[in-house]
């Protein structure tokens, strides 16, 4: 199989190890990738952001067999017990190919809505403010935490591979019995060479290498552009002292710069993609709908066109594997459609006004204005110009904080230096010193269009 890809070119499955791709991407499970926006929203700020997880998926798969292609170069190095075998590269390109198979419509979103199957003030969170707070997402010391928990892309994902009654499954229990458990295990970054399990998950995995480009092709930035060939060029093993498997290393006197462009690609598609004001503005209104619609179930107020895996989310039962799978971006959005029509006023007003991008606005809260004290009486302010003109506070006003840490260092990989000197990668780069651990975050206020110059005034008063 040969396609035309976007982004890389020509990609081509046809070689042996490689023939379960082409059997893979036949299967419904990957077919609904299709159905699957990669950037969820974006395109109401970025137009051309109209990108598939399909079309990720097979990049993902390309870019591992670019790298399944180095290290072959370069393992002669290494007993043969810890060479890439062509079983070990079959299953590390199934397994980039099949990374993101658990997602739900518009990519993340989906996940963060279910944080909010039960009342915001039920949670004990602050109303208004999106997602889940950092610790009990980690801990799921709440009921809606370990919803959010058992819905996680990868859980599903692991299921769909494990599934007897899957194509994915089937497919790939035809090459090997045990095919599914160790795809699962790779894409959790478990494997008997670290080097391998850190291409699929890691700080430098193919799965980033090809969203990054990806992405900046289809919102038209040139942030996300970095040197993948060079970068590739430059992998090698940081070998273990102790004759453990090695990991993945770069060589210092060549690739420090195209990690460092790496980290630095990252962070300015943060900056200026992911964390653009309209894109927020719409994931915000879209948690609100999102959330509304399962209170509303769960108290029983029957809503059109809801969908099966979302009905069970509302009343806390785990939906099956058959209901999950017929969620997409599309049955998402026919519900939002058809709840312009809903009987609670609230609900039809929000889903009116995304499904017309009259985008609520923004106000960035910065320096000693964006410390949650600070914060939480700003959102107060905002909030009583609300009530003064007769909206519901907690709905039409929101405080949004978005972080991320473009490159949190996790020992996935090294420097590797003549004579197989390693280090870090913070250590001997001020760029990726400075930017070790560092959450890049941004804080608005998002309200109603209607309210943006009665907001602004208390703001700058």
């Amino acid at each position: 199989m040969i396609l035309r890809d976007p982004v890389h070119g020509l990609v081509s499955f046809e070689g042996e190890e490689e023939r379960c791709v082409v059997r893979l991407l036949g299967t419904p499970e990957v077919q609904r990738l299709r159905r699957i926006r990669q950037l969820g929203l974006t395109s109401l700020a970025y137009p051309g952001a109209e990108h598939t997880r399909f079309a990720h998926a097979i990049g993902a798969a390309h870019v591992m067999q670019l790298f399944v292609a180095r290290l072959r170069r370069i393992d002669g190095e290494l007993p043969f017990w810890q060479r890439l075998t062509s079983e070990r590269a079959r299953d590390a390109i199934a397994a980039a190919l099949l990374h993101d198979l658990g997602h739900g419509p518009l990519s993340h979103l989906f996940e963060e809505a279910l944080a909010y199957a039960r009342p915001v003030r039920a949670l004990g969170s602050q109303p208004g403010q999106v997602g889940l707070p950092e610790e009990r997402r980690r801990t799921g010391s709440t009921e809606a935490g370990s919803l959010l928990e058992r819905a996680h892309h990868e859980d599903w994902t692991e299921a769909i591979l494990l599934d007897p009654s899957t194509g994915v499954g089937r497919v790939l229990r035809a090459e090997d019995s045990e095919l599914p458990r160790r795809v699962a295990g790779l894409i959790r970054g478990r494997h008997e060479l670290p080097y391998l399990a850190r291409a699929v998950s890691g700080t430098f995995d193919v799965d980033r290498c090809d969203y990054l480009l990806r992405d900046a092709h289809a919102t038209g930035v040139r942030y996300g552009e970095l040197d993948l060939p060079w970068l590739l060029r430059s992998l090698c093993f940081a070998v273990s002292p102790h004759g453990e498997a090695p990991g993945l290393g770069i060589d210092g006197l060549k690739g420090l710069a195209a990690i460092e462009a790496f980290v630095m690609a990252r962070l300015f598609m943060f900056q200026q993609v992911y964390f653009h004001k309209a894109t927020r503005a719409a994931e915000w209104m879209l948690q609100v709908i999102l959330r509304r619609a399962l209170e509303l179930l769960r108290d029983g107020t029957p809503l059109e066109s809801v969908p099966a895996a979302f009905y069970a989310f509302a009343v806390g039962r785990q939906p099956t594997l058959g209901e999950y799978l017929a969620l997409d971006d599309l049955t998402l959005l026919t519900a939002i459609d058809a709840w312009q029509g809903a009987a609670d006023p609230i609900l039809a007003d929000l889903c009116r006004r995304l499904r017309a991008r009259e985008l609520f606005k923004t106000y960035e809260l910065l320096g000693e204005a964006a410390a949650p004290d600070a914060a939480g009486r700003w959102l107060a302010l905002a909030r009583d110009v609300a009530v003064a003109r007769g909206l519901d506070p907690e709905v039409y006003v929101g405080l949004d904080v978005a972080q991320d840490v473009p490159y949190g260092e996790d020992g996935s990989l090294d420097i590797v230096f003549p004579r197989g000197a390693t280090r870090r990668p913070s250590e001997v780069s001020f760029v990726l010193g400075r930017l070790k651990d560092e959450p890049l975050r941004r804080v608005r206020l998002i309200f109603a269009s209607e309210l943006r110059e009665a907001v602004h005034a208390v703001m700058q008063s």
